[in-house]
């Protein structure tokens, strides 16, 4: 069997959730590509575990967000990157992708080059330097071969420093997040038909979810003298579900904690409004038609930092992709019971305000692409077509 013709090993790393989902849906379409014949080793979580990868560390260990959170964990983040490094190079795989998780991710790229390492490296998911940090483009171009953006307008930023860039389109128009069954989830979990559900979504990560939930169980106690009864829906992530178990345990509408991409899909189609963390699950509820609110809290630390670079004032991504402001974003000191409720009642009362959203959501759809090649599929024929060629190279060098 020639080199070209051998199963390729493909060494995926994440740091977070939003990237292991990502990395799930590439190693399964690696798969399909490959009749299967595909290797695949490196650090993930529950998706990518759910496609035979067996995590070289914990992700939990490397989920964190904001400067102050990452500092205590630094000496354990950089022994994470020792080990991974060291992994790469005893492990030799035909090529390294590197998704989201930059803080992590960089590390190991940089680190690999300055070993002398010439392997392909390719990261998924662009840093967003149209909001902030230009300069990390460039930072980028020198230990990357290439990179995979979510969004159409991301490749120029990197192309003009020379980093070769392939806009493959964003996860979420494949996640089935627009194609949950409420009548299964009311089922389930003995909910009436006519029974008012709100979706809460506190994040991913720990810091996030132990600065929103005691603002969070506040703001639904306000909102159900506002609307009346209700029930409570959270979809959470293991990294962080005993914390959020445990934080809704005061809450009102005897919340039901869900896991799972399938129980939270099901959970949107059932509810009538959602309140979320910032972060790419906006683009999921988007998906869902489920109109909703953006609240964030960051370590005050964090946030006197970021608010000094960052050059756009949105969080929600889908008012980043409509260049307008459609989702309410409570941030900081906006972050209140009194402002959360107030947004969420709105979404659950006002048909005017609910078809706004429910217009925008689908024009933010549109712009991300729904209805070509799945975005998995895109960034594994570019992934296997990287290392085709680079086996080539080394064929014809030998």
């Amino acid at each position: 069997m020639s080199a070209e013709d051998a199963a390729p090993f493909i060494f995926i790393v994440t740091g977070e959730p939003s990237g292991d989902a990502i990395g799930g849906a590439l190693i399964a379409a690696l798969r399909a590509r490959t009749d299967g014949r595909v290797r695949v080793a490196g650090i993930g979580g529950e998706r990518m575990a759910e496609q035979g990868l067996t995590s070289l560390v914990p992700l939990s260990d490397l989920a964190v967000a904001g400067v102050a959170e990452v500092l205590p964990r630094a000496p354990l983040i950089l022994r994470r990157v020792r080990e991974t490094v060291a992994a790469i190079r005893a492990q030799r795989p035909d090529a390294v992708v590197t998704i989201d998780s930059s803080g992590f991710s960089w590390r190991i790229a940089q680190r690999l080059r300055r070993a002398g390492e010439t392997l392909p490296l390719i990261h998924y998911v662009a840093p967003m330097v149209w909001a902030w940090r230009a300069g990390r483009a460039r930072r980028m171009a020198r230990w990357y071969d290439h990179l995979l953006t979510l969004l159409p307008f991301e490749p120029s930023y990197f192309e003009r420093v020379g980093l070769a860039a392939t806009c493959v389109g964003h996860p979420v128009i494949e996640s089935g997040a627009g194609s949950g069954d409420a009548a299964r989830f009311r089922a389930a979990h003995g909910l009436a038909a006519d029974t008012l559900l709100i979706a809460v979504l506190p994040g991913s990560r720990g810091g996030e979810v132990s600065r929103l939930m005691p603002v969070l169980g506040p703001s639904l106690q306000r909102l159900e003298g506002m609307v009346g009864p209700f029930r409570v829906v959270v979809p959470t992530v293991e990294t962080v579900a005993a914390a959020v178990v445990a934080g809704v345990r005061e809450w009102p509408g005897m919340p039901i904690v869900v896991r799972g991409a399938a129980e939270k899909y099901d959970a949107f189609a059932a509810s009538r409004a959602a309140l979320v963390a910032s972060g790419s699950v906006a683009l999921e509820l988007a998906m869902a038609r489920l109109p909703m609110a953006t609240a964030y809290r960051l370590n005050p630390m964090t946030h006197a930092l970021l608010d000094r670079v960052v050059k756009v004032r949105q969080v929600n991504l889908v008012n980043l992709i409509l260049g307008r402001v459609l989702i309410g974003e409570y941030i900081q000191r906006d972050c209140t019971p009194e402002l959360l409720a107030g947004a969420v009642a709105a979404l659950v009362r006002d048909e005017a305000v609910r078809a706004a959203h429910l217009a925008g959501y689908d024009e933010a759809v549109r712009r991300l692409g729904a209805g070509g090649l799945s975005p998995s599929l895109s960034a594994a024929d570019r992934i296997l077509s990287l290392i085709a060629a680079r086996r080539q190279q080394q064929e014809t060098a030998q």
